[in-house]
């Protein structure tokens, strides 16, 4: 079973008090004490995130550890990640991201992550980057498309409630054709993928959601079952 769950906000970073993405993320491990690594490359490897994850998941009935590419634990990443159950992606720029893993091979590493089974998960750039293609800010100067590493079909937009320009310019940009329709996700949701599939959507705030945006006889915005995990 190859499981991804894109957060489009929320989690320890966003909601520090706020625990349900997360303790859902860690749930769906099937293991009692997962190994979690955090991989926070899009923040330039942000000590405060990096404290701020260790401040939440030390907490949790699970194994912690990041992966800093700009100081690497091991020489063998691969072997580092492939023994984990969750691996976690920080948010930041997207493209960075992108262009970092490529140069150090974890964009091959991830794919096979994902083959073996191992839950992967992320929160905005950490979202977007498991898809085709994802609208992001990190060119500078307003949103754009991005390709991303292809391993869930479609593009992803993050944040569409929480940032005035993010609805508004990802329907658009669909809308022109500039990008491939794809699903959005309000801060405080996240998307659970399963081989591919989006299997359920997910949300810490009551009334957050997620949306499936494409082209039929014009734009279509059509809003998904979301569950509100803090209603049980």
């Amino acid at each position: 079973m190859r499981q991804i769950i894109a957060l489009g906000g929320g989690g320890f970073s966003m909601e520090p008090e706020n625990h349900l993405l997360d303790q859902y993320i860690l749930n769906q491990s099937g293991k009692s004490r997962p190994k979690i690594c955090f991989i926070p490359t899009a923040s330039g490897d942000s000590e405060n995130y990096i404290s701020g994850f260790y401040n939440f998941f030390e907490q949790q009935s699970c194994q912690p550890s990041h992966l800093s590419l700009f100081q690497p634990p091991t020489r063998d990443l691969e072997g580092f990640l492939l023994e984990k159950d969750i691996i976690y992606v920080g948010g930041g720029n997207t493209r960075n991201l992108l262009v970092l893993w490529r140069e150090w091979g974890l964009d091959t590493i991830l794919a096979k992550a994902w083959d073996q089974g191992i839950l992967l998960a992320g929160i905005s750039a950490g979202s977007i980057c498991w898809f085709e293609e994802g609208v992001t800010d990190s060119f500078g100067g307003g949103l754009e498309p991005i390709k991303c590493l292809g391993l869930l079909k479609g593009s992803n937009c993050p944040h569409y409630d929480g940032e005035a320009e993010r609805r508004p310019t990802y329907r658009q940009l669909i809308a022109d054709g500039k990008i491939q329709a794809g699903i959005a996700a309000d801060d405080g949701v996240a998307i659970h993928y399963i081989d591919g599939d989006l299997k359920k959507a997910v949300s810490s705030r009551p009334h957050a959601k997620a949306y499936k945006v494409y082209l039929d006889e014009g734009l279509k915005e059509v809003e998904l079952k979301t569950e509100y995990l803090g209603a049980h």
